[in-house]
């Protein structure tokens, strides 16, 4: 029976064994995975099934065709094209994620977030030469939840557009107040979620932050990841041209993860490469992170953009950047994200050693 829109509901009747419904799942996308054909056009279709036992489940219609809803959206959430079995586990999930949802929601409101600063160094000088903000969220129960749970979170509701502008007026207020305290300039480094990226109002909400903070805006650092640039490059290139138009500095975070070309980096025509953490651990017993790295680093000089080491834990690693032409880098080694009163009395500290 179709239920409506894209959902269909199959009764099995006599059902003897669990492992049977489970064949039936595989048979169904086994079936979908062949494409259909309209107006010559190849059309591929995926298909998340979630499964549920009577009497185990429930002994009535209603409550049957509830948890075969839990554990399809179960399904979906495990990467589509999957077929899941009903548990009461699920229902709990299911429970504390809309509870986080909510408690998201009014996070904003109620001054539940705040932000880190992570700094970051030019290893031949020492000197800090920007910093990265970093979400965070002290939830009133939880205490402070991980951005690992709450930012995908925030991504799938569409919860991260007004967190992320949040976070762009909090950092330009936070880095002009730097700027206005007669502090060396720092560029401050602020994350773009693909959804951001895509909001057809981004430029005027960059524009209105540093207008309304009087931030420099070459001051101001938009990071955004392979993927994002990728996903349209015509619309991208559109976007980064306009970005480019108000000054703010550009760059890639996480590069080396996606799938980025040579000829499209050129056309992006971004200021600087973020290399991934992924890629500094394990340096420089690590060959093939080694050669990695070296190739980030010597295609970035060629193209004329800076570079930045992310996520560096030791000595040796440092080293090996600095040796191989990457003195930028952020990580542990040199300070894990800070709060305000950290990084303040870091700079100062600087200052001092630097007037001494």
């Amino acid at each position: 029976a179709r239920l409506g829109g894209d959902e269909f509901t199959i009764l099995i009747p006599d059902l003897e064994r669990v492992e049977h419904a489970l064949n039936v799942a595989h048979r169904v996308k086994e079936a979908m995975r062949r494409p259909f054909l309209i107006d010559g056009n190849e059309i591929f279709v995926t298909a998340s099934i979630g499964i549920s036992l009577f009497p185990e489940d429930g002994d009535d219609s209603s409550s049957l065709l509830k948890y075969a809803d839990t554990a399809m959206y179960h399904a979906k959430n495990c990467g589509k094209n999957n077929a899941k079995l009903y548990s009461s586990s699920l229902t709990m999930q299911i429970m504390s994620h809309v509870k986080l949802e909510v408690g998201l929601r009014r996070a904003l409101q109620n001054d539940e977030l705040y932000l880190l600063y992570q700094p970051q160094l030019d290893v031949r000088t020492s000197e800090i030469v920007g910093v990265e903000a970093l979400v965070r969220w002290r939830h009133p129960e939880r205490g402070v939840i991980s951005p690992t749970e709450f930012i995908p979170l925030a991504e799938e509701t569409g919860l991260i557009v007004p967190i992320g502008e949040w976070v762009l007026r909090t950092a330009c207020n936070q880095a002009r107040a730097w700027q206005g305290q007669n502090r060396r300039a720092l560029r401050m480094a602020v994350n773009l979620s693909a959804k951001q990226f895509k909001d057809e109002n981004l430029s005027q909400i960059v524009l209105s932050a540093l207008d309304d903070t009087g931030l420099d805006p070459k001051l101001l650092e938009l990071e955004l990841t392979e993927g994002t640039l990728m996903d349209d490059a015509k619309a991208t290139m559109a976007t980064l041209e306009r970005l480019r138009g108000i000054g703010v500095y550009l760059s890639i975070d996480d590069f080396g993860t996606g799938y980025s070309s040579m000829n499209y980096l050129k056309r992006f025509d971004v200021r600087a490469l973020k290399i991934d953490r992924s890629f500094i651990c394990g340096l420089p017993q690590d060959s093939e992170n080694a050669a990695i790295t070296r190739a980030i680093i010597a295609m970035a000089h060629g193209l004329k953009m800076a570079v930045v080491a992310e996520g560096v834990e030791t000595e040796v690693q440092a080293r090996f950047l600095a040796e191989h032409g990457a003195p930028h880098m952020q990580g542990y080694l040199f300070a894990r994200p800070l709060p305000l009163a950290e990084v303040l009395a870091l700079l100062e500290g600087r200052r001092e050693r630097r007037a001494a």
